[in-house]
């Protein structure tokens, strides 16, 4: 079974951060880490005729916060989002 987001929404997966800081510091598992706004695009549907979908699956982007859905789908968690909440795609 495939996801298929309706309308001008885009499913998104969490990309793990590092358990290693930039400067080579450990952070434990338990300490409290700030969420990741970075995502994969899981899945994207055509979108509606006004809206041009830029965004394709495999694509990087940030997103802005707060501005999702949770929802878990075969054991897995994922994020939809519309794509105007999208703020850009990260090369």
């Amino acid at each position: 079974m495939a996801i298929k987001p309706l309308s001008d929404r885009v499913v998104l997966k969490a990309l793990e951060k590092d358990n290693i800081t930039d400067s080579g510091i450990y952070i434990p598992e338990g300490t409290a880490k700030e969420k990741p706004y970075i995502y994969e695009v899981i899945a994207v549907w055509p979108g509606k005729k006004d809206v041009e979908m830029t965004i394709k699956k495999g694509d990087k982007v940030l997103v802005g916060q707060y501005s999702w859905d949770d929802v878990k789908y075969n054991d897995e968690e994922y994020k939809i989002v519309g794509i105007d909440y999208i703020l850009w795609v990260v090369e």
